[in-house]
């Protein structure tokens, strides 16, 4: 039997919405469980008078539903394994980090900002990889990619230093209860996590060029 170029062209796209369809259904699956059981958390706190780990539960709902809402209304592609790294994330953070008690452990806030920055710094490669138009890679400097995948899971621990700061100012919690050592040791942890990561992506993309 005789397959021209349009049939595999065909089969190709048949396979890639299989799997585009297959990601989705499971960013729903999961975003969905998370966000069920921080509801459940909320209103079990909630009926114990716990009112720090109620708070906790509900930004742990606006964060699960991130996923979930961008799933249900955008066509976007998701990266699966970075999708259920965050949700990972925020299971050690919110759940074990905060409603458990975890961070009093002391290093247990380092290493979640480890380990954020990192999977920030993938979500940057994703990111850098959908932008950048395919033909385009034989001229990308490793330099460019380092610098990108850095800036990126930098500039994201930055925004999650903004949310604890938030949250301290208006809902009196104490997420930086070390204050500005705490800041700039999640900074600085942010930064590693990203630092390995993109180190990692700046070496793999000068081996591909010099492959080409």
């Amino acid at each position: 039997m005789n397959i021209n170029k349009m049939d595999i062209i065909k089969i190709k796209e048949c396979k890639s919405l299989g799997g585009f369809i297959l990601n989705r259904k499971l960013v729903l699956l999961l975003s969905s469980l998370y966000v069920l059981f921080m509801v459940i958390l909320y209103f079990y706190y909630h009926s114990h008078g716990e009112s720090y780990k109620a708070t906790v539960a509900i930004g742990g709902i606006v964060c699960g539903a991130v996923p979930l809402l961008l799933a249900l209304f955008t066509k976007l592609k998701f990266n699966l394994p970075i999708v259920i790294s965050y949700l990972i994330f925020l299971v050690g953070s919110q759940y074990l980090g905060s409603i458990l008690g975890w961070y009093g452990l002391g290093w247990w806030d380092t290493l979640m900002h480890f380990l954020s920055g990192a999977i920030l710094a993938f979500a940057g490669i994703a990111l850098y990889e959908r932008l950048v138009h395919r033909g385009a890679d034989h001229d990308i400097s490793p330099l460019l990619v380092f610098l990108f995948t850095l800036s990126f899971a930098a500039f994201g621990g930055v925004l999650w230093e903004i949310y604890e700061f938030s949250m301290d100012q208006f809902f009196n919690m104490t997420l930086q209860g070390g204050g500005n050592d705490d800041t700039m040791i999640d900074l600085i942890s942010d930064t590693g996590g990203g630092l390995v990561i993109s180190a990692w992506a700046g070496i793999r993309t000068k081996l591909k060029l010099k492959k080409n």
